[in-house]
């Protein structure tokens, strides 16, 4: 994941006039991309080659991980029909959180504290 994602985001939010003009703006990408009409999360799109993701998708509690993938096979059997959900199984945007981005930083910080003591020196 990029590091300026989520600075970018925590600045945006940090100002309520832009906040309030590029919510609407971002509701509606949302809306077009199609990843919700279709049952997935945003976080579902994350790819899964990094290592960091992997170890974050190992550390899912149960219920999470058999839910991301009910949901990506859902997606899948989607694409193949070439069909959408009925409008009631879409997934809605207060439905849209993040699960997996906690499991993603706290993995990234775990990595920089563990660079941080290789580092260090002995005197």
């Amino acid at each position: 994941m990029s590091s300026i994602v989520p600075k970018l985001a925590k600045y945006i939010i940090a100002r309520p006039r832009l906040y309030n003009f590029l919510k609407p703006i971002a509701e509606k990408y949302a809306d077009l991309a199609g990843y919700r009409k279709v049952g997935l999360m945003y976080e579902d799109l994350i790819r899964e080659e990094s290592p960091v993701v992997q170890l974050a998708l190992k550390r899912l509690p149960p219920r999470l991980a058999y839910d991301r993938a009910f949901r990506i096979r859902r997606a899948l059997q989607c694409s193949t029909t070439h069909t959408l959900l009925p409008k009631e199984e879409w997934i809605k945007s207060e439905e849209d959180v993040p699960y997996l981005t906690p499991y993603i930083e706290e993995i990234e910080k775990e990595n920089a504290e563990r660079k941080m003591f290789d580092a260090m020196v002995r005197k």
